[in-house]
């Protein structure tokens, strides 16, 4: 029992029981959530200071995690997708009012 526990948690047993997520080390998933939000602090940024003539930028993709698969069955390319659990899009115009 103390063989097993004190294993690489990058081998292959890891591997073999948790999957491709096994790769991913905490500061993996940590460094992937800071690109996720300063990707979507850029786009707010981007939505608030661009004329109102622009269309509205499309919103960032999310780093893929490991292990995430979508509805079809595919990998995921992100925690969760826009449309589930997203409200109404913002406009522009409210996330400058919001920041102010």
């Amino acid at each position: 029992m103390v063989m097993i526990k004190h294993l690489p948690a990058e081998g292959a047993v890891q591997r073999e029981i948790h999957g491709e997520s096994a790769e991913w080390s905490l500061s993996d998933h940590l460094l992937a959530a800071v690109v996720d939000h300063l990707a979507a602090a850029n786009w707010m940024f981007q939505c608030v200071n661009s004329s109102e003539d622009d269309e509205t930028p499309d919103p960032p993709k999310p780093v893929p995690r490991p292990g995430l698969t979508d509805e079809d069955g595919q990998e995921d390319q992100g925690e969760e997708s826009a449309e589930e659990g997203a409200g109404p899009a913002v406009s522009p115009t409210a996330l400058a009012r919001f920041f102010g």
